[in-house]
């Protein structure tokens, strides 16, 4: 199969690779200087990324919900906690 040529004569493929990694670097450079709350958050994003990977390699939405739901677990944990009983 002939590779397709972009307007300025460079492969698609390598065309398309460029922007994702620049994108991702920028994302990751971002996502670095972010202040950290991630309380349950690291935990669940695991879980979620495998569990969504395996359910049918959507590993980023569970990522995101596991994140999202070891959040709420954490602070629910967290607020039991601090009630006297």
């Amino acid at each position: 199969m002939p590779r397709t040529r972009d307007w300025n004569g460079m492969a698609t493929e390598f065309f398309m690779n460029a922007i994702l990694s620049r994108t991702a670097l920028a994302l990751a450079i971002v996502m670095a200087t972010l202040p950290a709350n991630a309380k349950g958050c690291i935990k669940g994003a695991i879980v979620g990324g495998a569990a969504g990977h395996v359910a049918g390699h959507h590993g980023l939405m569970g990522a995101a919900a596991g994140c999202v739901i070891g959040h709420h677990e954490a602070k629910k944990n967290e607020k039991e906690a601090q009630t006297p009983h």
